[in-house]
């Protein structure tokens, strides 16, 4: 065996994983989170609801069905055993390393306060990095819509994409790898 395929990997280091809750319990989740002192991240916007009787706002997550942990190993373990998490997202048959910089880009583009939708799926495009304007310091990928420019944060593993429209003082850079 080559000393390639012998790396053992550190049970301390810390990595970013995506978690999926059950059913509109991803509040109950971070709860039970913030008990464990596990550190996690869950997405989330201020929106109005209307009933027949009254408005209100209310926090709903961004990404429904996920929150983050920023975890070693056995708090990722620890994490499952949550009644609210069901289960880690996996890649290749391994709980999935979510990249540092995919989570802080989208920190940054939900702390702009501008409006936003979520996209299912990976958006195809060109992958740019925003240099001057509210967005500087953002990578994403750009697209045309009726409205003009518009710029997507996406989380690759999860499949889903954060679209703000890019205000016209945004220049950008083409990002060849990451």
């Amino acid at each position: 065996m080559s000393d390639e395929n012998k790396k053992i990997e550190d049970p301390f280091q810390k990595y970013w994983f995506a978690l999926y809750t059950r059913s509109r319990s991803e509040f109950k989740a971070a709860e039970q989170l913030l008990a464990l002192d596990v550190q996690f991240y869950l997405p989330t916007v201020i929106k109005w609801k209307k009933w027949s009787d009254r408005r209100k706002k209310i926090q709903e997550p961004i990404l429904k069905g996920y929150i983050f942990i920023f975890a070693n190993e056995k708090e990722r373990k620890l994490s499952l055993e949550q009644a609210a998490i069901v289960r880690c997202v996996f890649d290749h048959g391994r709980p999935a390393k979510i990249p540092e910089w995919q989570l802080d880009n989208l920190k940054k583009m939900l702390s702009n306060e501008s409006e936003f939708l979520i996209q299912d799926g990976l958006v195809p495009g060109v992958k740019v990095k925003i240099k001057e304007g509210p967005f500087k310091g953002i990578i994403g990928v750009v697209h045309e819509s009726d409205n003009g420019k518009t710029i997507a944060v996406s989380i690759d593993l999860l499949r889903r994409s954060v679209i703000a429209h890019l205000p016209k003082e945004s220049i950008f850079e083409v990002v060849k790898e990451i």
